[in-house]
């Protein structure tokens, strides 16, 4: 037993020295050991796209970001880190992510508090704020404003993976803040669903995040928080746009994840419950029809059962 243990821990140790040998010979890689410094923003690069989508309510939006020094020890002097909006790097993003085109921002549509920040000694990082006009931008378009660190203090190293803040505004009509409204009740009920419901909770504030201009997902307020995805088709520009087949589901991902990993069984998948309107036609989605945006913002009812439960999220534009 012994000899196996000492085996596998020689392999381990074997392992690391060349994954060690291989960052070390990446020009990317810093050496800490050797007072390597990266300058970095903590939420940017690729890996925080999704979070950098701008969906506040408002036509003045303003967002706070740090500049950071990543090093063995905070600095001993003031270090000045300097940044700058390059529009190059939208081509560049849209060359190899072509499912949205982005758009540089419009002059006057965003203002800068500073291009060069000043982290100060023993700190390791130093805040901006960038301001957002929403009402100078065209909804239906798609804009991205990328934030750069240019450079740093001397002998630093630009993040290869963090060096870029990518905001953006993905032109999604139905994007933005909502009032959620959650129902749940004991006995899932295909046909009557909203009269058993035993809990009525608003949820407070949530944001109908957008993944494209026809698509955006939403998180429900049952306690597991899958996501729906939803889908629809825009017909026309402006105020004389319609909207139509819209459709509701949680993705193949979620259901393993959210439902099956937590030992609940999806029965019914999600549907469209409107919030409507007359008698006749109470509860009722058709498919076939070409929807206003204010008939639209009524759909955003979602019905759903497991084996035990059935629910109801229902997203309420204030």
């Amino acid at each position: 037993m012994k000899k196996k243990i000492y085996f596998i821990t020689t392999a381990l140790a074997a392992l690391s020295v060349l994954s060690l040998s291989s960052c070390l010979k990446d020009p990317r890689y810093v050496n800490f050991g050797q007072g390597g410094t990266v300058i970095n923003f903590p939420k940017g690069g690729l890996a925080n796209f999704g979070a950098s989508a701008v969906t506040d309510a408002g036509d003045t939006i303003v967002k706070q970001f740090a500049v950071e020094l990543a090093s063995p020890t905070p600095p001993s002097a003031n270090s000045d880190v300097t940044i700058a909006v390059d529009n190059s790097i939208i081509a560049a993003y849209v060359a190899t992510n072509n499912a949205i085109d982005y758009q540089p921002m419009p002059d006057g549509s965003y203002v800068l508090s500073a291009t060069k920040a000043t982290i100060p000694a023993g700190k390791r990082s130093a805040a901006i704020t960038v301001t957002f006009y929403k009402g100078l931008l065209d909804p239906a378009k798609s804009y991205m404003l990328p934030i750069k660190i240019v450079s740093g203090p001397s002998g630093s190293t630009v993040s290869g993976n963090f060096g870029i803040l990518y905001y953006h505004f993905i032109g999604n009509d139905f994007a933005g803040t909502y009032e959620a409204i959650f129902d749940r009740w004991s006995t899932p009920d295909t046909t009557n669903a909203a009269v058993h419901a035993f809990n009525h909770v608003d949820d407070g504030p949530t944001i109908l995040s957008p993944v494209s201009p026809t698509h955006f997902t939403a998180q429900s307020g049952y306690f597991i928080g899958p996501n729906y995805d939803v889908t629809f088709t825009k017909t026309g520009t402006g105020a004389a746009a319609t909207y139509s087949n819209f459709q509701v589901d949680f993705s193949a991902a979620t259901i393993q994840s959210v439902f099956t990993d937590n030992g609940l069984t999806l029965v019914h998948h999600p549907e469209i419950r409107p919030m409507n309107n007359t008698a006749a036609n109470d509860h009722v989605y058709d498919p076939n029809k070409q929807y206003t945006y204010a008939e639209a913002l009524l759909l955003f009812r979602f019905y759903y059962t497991t084996a035990s439960r059935g629910v109801i999220d229902t997203y309420v534009k204030p």
